[in-house]
């Protein structure tokens, strides 16, 4: 069985939010007077070692660092978190049953579609939409490639069908856009990652009335690649507030 990595207040941005970014993470949060906790350490060790190489497991103690605890709102040990690209996807607290913990687990281990998306090439999101049909980031990926390809109409198929994805609802609002030649522009430099530019010429375009709502589509999406936080995006979002109010 292998052995949990210990995590501490110092080293847990390191060797769990950066970490959880190639593989999932949990993080069992415990302490050595915690009965429970004892109990459900081999449970949790033997549902990881089963997935071998797809989740890793690492181990806090909560009163030698109580910060990361703090931070995470850990009220009652064993409390167990799983981290995925930096974030908290999944959790609970207490010592569960075996089956639990392995569907717990289980849970977070990449599907065959999710490990093909992340090769990122046209034959890989095909096949990860053979194998899912409604997988979310399939669709977006192959839907963005084949709008820079110009088959607009299978784009626009498969981005439709994607809900509660911004950056997917900004792209399709980018199809139903693509016989504006004078956006053209805008959307090369987008693909070309030159945000700063892609926002500039939509802000410009918003000026005329009958695009406007599928504009705004196009450009929250631009927000949501950068993040809440670029001050870029900050900036665009006050711009198009302003210009739609």
């Amino acid at each position: 069985m292998a052995e949990p990595i210990e995590v501490t207040d110092a080293d847990f941005e390191q060797r769990v939010l950066e970490r959880s970014k190639e593989v999932p993470v949990l993080v069992d949060f415990w302490a050595d007077w915690c009965q429970p906790c004892h109990m459900l350490a081999p449970v949790i060790e033997r549902a990881v070692d089963e997935n071998a190489g797809k989740v890793e497991l690492a181990k806090l103690d909560a009163d030698a660092n109580p910060a990361t605890a703090a931070r995470y709102g850990v009220r009652g040990l064993p409390t167990v978190k799983a981290f995925r690209d930096g974030e908290v996807v999944d959790e609970f607290t207490g010592a569960q049953p075996a089956l639990v913990v392995e569907r717990f687990v289980a849970g977070l281990v990449p599907s065959e579609a999710d490990e093909l998306v992340g090769s990122g090439d046209e034959d890989s999101l095909r096949r990860a939409l053979e194998a899912d049909p409604d997988h979310p980031v399939a669709r977006r990926e192959l839907g963005r490639l084949l709008l820079r390809r110009g088959e607009v109409e299978e784009a626009l198929r498969l981005l439709e069908g994607v809900s509660g994805d911004f950056v997917a609802d900004g792209l399709a609002a980018r199809a139903r856009l693509a016989g504006d030649e004078d956006l053209a522009p805008a959307f090369e430099a987008w693909d070309a990652g030159d945000h700063a530019k892609a926002l500039e010429l939509l802000q410009a375009a918003l000026a005329d009335p009958g695009r406007r709502d599928e504009l705004r589509r196009v450009m929250v999406a631009i927000f949501t690649e950068l993040g809440a936080d670029d001050p870029l995006a900050r900036e665009y979002r006050r711009k198009l507030s302003a210009a739609l109010n």
